[in-house]
């Protein structure tokens, strides 16, 4: 545990991303703190262990349904003092926290899309029917099924650089999804390519306007102990307040509709002139088409905003 004003323990997963994610962290609070001390904790999560088996069974099988499979191991070394703060994804970070624990931070949040990774350029369209597109996401696969009908899906669990390999060494495998902002940190896309020593891929963005992307997705969050204002005054100064106010509205709406971990859910913001603009798609269990809905008003309306996205959304409940 961190002693003192000037030492702080960071806590993070191991996998190539979480490594970057956690570098952005500590930059950014090395800039605002110059004399902090900073120290790296690395600690494997659940959903880091299992990845043999859908992320669905893994969070039914460690009793973490709907709490978030990448984190709980942070947050008990948080719980115990071990570390000051966890670095996440937060599109994993459940929209409701458990006591004793808050988000002390959001940094600038990056490109919120997801990308489509083909053996071919061409991306959605090009795929020829009955092509297999692998993922982990339920929002994906549902978004790629409405879309396309003659797709098949099939789970791939693994890290960024694990998943490109098996798509560029596994004949029976067409295409994967990953987050746009994974892939751009880890200096893997460029010019429609993506880099993959096992073989040649290529990177289509799919619009966010077409394919919903996750709620807080392309940001990076900071999780701390509630009530220690020491650390959320550390944290607190490499907060991003324009991206902290846009993902606490779409985190609210999360919240309010119920929504965990395998809902299949996406969630679409913009900014401008102060004015909000929220859009959902929610599948619902045995529908093919989804719900939409949007939400309009002022950004300090944000929560009031989350609510009337929901309650729009439940109106036209099929």
């Amino acid at each position: 545990m961190a002693e003192g004003g000037n030492q702080m323990v960071l806590g993070t997963r191991g996998s190539a991303l979480a490594l970057v994610q956690a570098e952005m962290a500590e930059a950014a609070l090395a800039a605002a703190h110059p004399d902090l001390e900073i120290i790296r904790e690395v600690i494997t999560t659940t959903g880091d262990r299992r990845t043999d088996i859908p992320l669905a069974e893994v969070a039914a099988a460690s009793g973490h349904i709907d709490k978030g499979v990448f984190i709980k191991e942070l947050e008990v070394a948080l719980e115990r003092g071990e570390v000051d703060a966890a670095v996440h994804s937060l599109k994993d970070v459940p929209s409701e926290l458990d006591a004793g624990f808050a988000l002390g931070a959001v940094l600038p949040r990056a490109a919120i899309g997801d990308v489509l990774v083909t053996k071919a350029p061409g991306g959605l369209e090009g795929l020829p029917d009955g092509a297999v597109v692998a993922t982990s996401s339920v929002r994906r696969a549902r978004q790629l099924r409405w879309l396309r009908p003659d797709l098949a899906v099939a789970e791939i669990r693994g890290n960024v650089p694990t998943r490109l390999r098996k798509l560029a060494e596994h004949a029976e495998i067409d295409g994967l999804i990953l987050a746009e902002a994974g892939l751009a940190r880890l200096n893997l896309l460029a010019a429609g390519r993506v880099e993959c020593a096992a073989g040649e891929l290529w990177g289509t963005v799919l619009d966010p306007d077409r394919f919903l992307p996750a709620a807080s997705q392309g940001a990076v969050a900071l999780e701390i102990r509630d009530g220690d204002e020491r650390l959320r005054g550390i944290a607190g100064a490499i907060h991003d307040a324009a991206t902290g106010a846009v993902v606490e509205a779409e985190r609210a709406f999360l919240r309010i509709l119920g929504a965990g971990c395998d809902t299949p859910v996406g969630v679409l913001s913009a900014v401008s002139g102060g004015q909000l603009r929220i859009r959902a798609r929610v599948f619902e269990d045995g529908e093919e088409s989804p719900l939409e809905a949007v939400a309009d008003g002022p950004l300090e309306k944000r929560l009031d905003l989350a609510a009337e996205l929901r309650d729009k959304l439940a109106r036209i409940q099929r």
